[in-house]
């Protein structure tokens, strides 16, 4: 992870939102009329129909409404801020009783922008912020899948599947699954067994300049991959699926306020470290 210290672009600001979040419309509408109060071209979009020539993009919602963003206007080159209305919002900078202070804060430059190393698959057509997940087309079944790294058998794994996780991505699904918790200045990669039939199959990590190709069995038909847990496509077993470094990067603004440092936020959110009540 890198951070810049530069001005924002506000030549055109969309607020995306997302339809399936119960007011996300509302607060889009209402923090865009921030921009457009200050002679700012603004205007709302839906996750579904992302603006091609935004300079600026703050998403309303949750986790998946910022990820979905992330990952299409990265080749961009195009910042993202996140407003959270979902459950936990760790990438999201600001709650929707704090709009009007974060708006401030953008205007003010009280803010800087992270790169955010992503992952690529299938010669850079598949994007990923915070993991690419592999599994079997049978829910009812694990998968026999093998792994290497660069061209080097590793292992195979008896699993419900495998995660390929960014430093981002260290804190959800890879995290629930066993895995490692990365600061995002990490220049490196998590490779996650789900529920795996052996103890000895632990997480790895690997320098992110290390190229990932995982396999199956003839007796799988299909594997699925999802980015994100958003975009998911079938794959043949036996075609290797290769995942390593994207060449882009994701940005993200982040606030400059106190307690706003990943490690404050890892304890505030995830209640990491926390002793439990009595």
């Amino acid at each position: 992870m890198e951070s810049i210290n530069q001005n924002l672009s506000f030549d055109k600001v969309s607020v995306v939102y997302n339809r399936d979040v119960p007011d996300s419309l509302a607060f889009a509408k209402y923090t865009a009329d921030l921009f457009i109060s200050r002679n700012i071209n603004a205007r709302c979009d839906a996750s579904s129909s992302l603006c091609n020539d935004a300079s600026f993009v703050i998403t309303v919602g949750g986790d998946g409404t910022l990820l979905k963003a992330a990952r299409f206007y990265a080749p961009k080159s195009v910042p993202v801020f996140g407003i959270n209305l979902g459950r936990l919002g760790f990438l999201a900078q600001a709650n929707t009783d704090e709009i009007d202070f974060a708006v401030e804060k953008l205007f003010a430059g009280e803010c800087r922008i992270e790169k955010r190393m992503m992952l690529s698959s299938f010669d850079g057509n598949t994007l990923a912020l915070n993991d690419i997940v592999i599994k079997g087309d049978s829910f009812s079944r694990t998968s026999k899948l093998f792994l290497y790294i660069n061209d080097k058998v590793v292992c195979d794994y008896l699993a419900d599947g495998i995660i390929v996780s960014t430093p981002t991505g260290s804190t959800a699904y890879t995290l629930s699954a066993g895995g490692p918790v990365l600061s995002p200045d990490l220049d490196a990669i998590v490779i996650v067994p789900i529920c795996p039939h052996t103890l000895t199959s632990r997480p790895l990590v690997i320098p992110s300049v290390d190229e990932i190709k995982i396999s199956s069995c003839k007796t799988c038909n299909r594997l699925k991959m999802s980015s994100d847990g958003q975009d998911t496509i079938d794959v043949d077993s036996c075609d290797f699926i290769v995942i390593k470094k994207s060449s882009v990067y994701a940005k993200l603004v982040m606030l400059e306020k106190e307690g706003n440092e990943f490690y404050s936020v890892l304890r505030r959110k995830l209640k990491w470290g926390v002793s439990p009540e009595r």
